[in-house]
């Protein structure tokens, strides 16, 4: 029995060592990109209201000149 078990953790092992990276490496780099997603998705959200502020105050000076025209 302790063969077997011998056996399937060196091939634990020999997979891990496979992989290039450590899989908790992975996991954390998963999480990386995660958490950047979210900030450039905030950021985005940040820039997308200065935008519509930007928009509503050219709508209204496009108002106020029209109403200066006539």
């Amino acid at each position: 029995m302790k063969k077997i078990a011998v056996v399937f953790a060196s091939a634990g092992l020999l997979a891990l060592a496979a992989c290039g990276e450590k899989p908790a490496n992975e996991t954390a780099n998963a999480s990386n990109a995660v958490v950047e997603n979210v900030v450039e998705n905030a950021a985005n959200a940040a820039d997308n209201a200065a935008n519509a502020a930007d928009n509503a105050a050219n709508a209204a000076n496009v108002a106020g000149n029209a109403a200066n025209a006539e």
